[in-house]
């Protein structure tokens, strides 16, 4: 695969795609998709990717803001205008002298994978593949589905309401959803589980996540959960804690998941050799950029960590490296890329995706994210910001 890239140009745009229902986890709620969209050039060959973190910093340190003054002021001016013979030379381009600003990176590295991939005629998931098997991963672990299973992400109702929870959530068992997962927060947990599991018995895959909630002292709480059989509770501690969650793992049945503890390759190193945190989710917006991810999978297949494919969500054109990435063998998990029409309303986004009934999505058949972005939905929604 030849990953040569000069990059000619970069155009950036702001678009705000308004959710049908708003989106609240443990730290904030959220009216629409903001996020960052990447138009980057080289010769005839364009490239998309996609910076998404919320527009308050309740997630991460990351901001709608934050990342447009980083890619502007600091990122994009490291590469317009430079050739790179790889990936990951690209990649360690937009490392030197920044520390941290993942989001803002993984816009941009995301459009060269693109970029990769359209140079070569190839779809996305090859690339991936082709990458993966340089990288070491064993023959077992390259193979992969022409699709996912889709996991659907159920908020905090606004009115608090445990039937308007019920409500949704048969909604989405009846879509085809093949798991559901909660958000929880302090006053927003047992008795949502409880509500939950009414709905769909004891035997569906079920989580609950917490976005860093809780601390350590709040262990009574997931012991209470345990009743619940969660498949493993997500990112329950600090949203850059590791040890109080090891802690936390020798307190309960239930095993831990990191979320947003899980940004790095190091950071997946040192959970290995803590050894009680089996689950990982692998965000590409979280992690700085696909390869980060691809190394994470190697990893965990390596040392038997369950995977799962997890969004900000993105819109349908940042959600395609994980489309792509989750249908590997080594995720076990049903991923969190859902249908555009349960967030927008079907036709309002950027690259529209559809689940099958049996909850699958298919992967586009396309070279590099598959599908060209709807333009008309950016021109709605969005607007231009700067082109260099």
């Amino acid at each position: 695969m030849d990953e040569k890239i000069r990059i000619d140009s970069v155009e950036l745009y702001q678009i705000a795609i308004p959710l049908i229902v708003p989106f609240e986890i443990s730290g904030g709620r959220s009216y629409n998709r903001q996020s960052i969209i990447i138009k980057m050039k080289s010769g005839s060959l364009i490239g998309y990717g996609e910076s998404a973190p919320f527009d308050a910093p309740f997630y991460s340190s990351e901001t709608i803001s934050s990342v447009k003054a980083m890619l502007t002021e600091w990122l994009i001016p490291k590469v317009i205008g430079q050739e790179f013979s790889s990936i990951e030379e690209f990649n360690k381009t937009l490392a030197v002298g920044i520390r941290g600003n993942n989001f803002a990176k993984a816009g941009l590295e995301n459009a060269y994978w693109d970029l990769v991939a359209k140079k070569n005629n190839l779809r996305l998931v090859e690339a991936i593949k082709i990458k993966l098997r340089d990288l070491g991963v064993d023959t077992k672990h390259l193979e992969h589905k022409e699709y996912i299973e889709s996991g659907v992400s159920v908020g905090i109702p606004e009115d608090r309401s445990l039937d308007t929870l019920k409500k949704w959530v048969n909604e989405y068992v009846d879509e085809g959803y093949k798991r559901i997962k909660i958000k929880i927060k302090p006053g927003w947990d047992l008795d949502a589980a409880r509500a939950t599991r009414e709905v769909i018995g004891r035997d569906f895959p079920f989580w609950v996540d917490a976005n860093s909630a809780y601390e350590l002292e709040d262990a009574p709480i997931f012991q209470a959960l345990d009743e619940m059989e969660c498949l493993f509770y997500e990112q329950p501690l600090n949203h850059d804690d590791i040890l109080d969650h090891h802690r936390l793992a020798k307190l309960v049945k239930t095993p831990i998941c990191f979320d947003e503890s899980l940004k790095s390759l190091r950071v997946g190193r040192q959970a290995v050799e803590l050894g009680s945190i089996p689950v990982w989710n692998i965000k590409i917006q979280r992690i700085g950029g696909l390869l980060e991810g691809l190394k994470l999978y190697k990893l965990a297949v390596e040392k038997g960590i369950k995977l799962w494919g997890g969004t900000m969500p993105e819109s349908g054109l940042g959600a395609m490296p994980i489309l792509a990435l989750a249908s590997f063998n080594g995720f076990v998990y049903p991923a969190d890329v859902e249908a555009s029409a349960r967030w927008y309303g079907k036709g309002k986004d950027l690259i529209e995706i559809e689940m099958s009934h049996d909850g699958k999505i298919a992967l586009p058949s396309g070279a590099g994210i598959g599908i060209e972005p709807n333009w008309h939905i950016m021109e709605k929604y969005g607007k231009p910001i700067g082109s260099f």
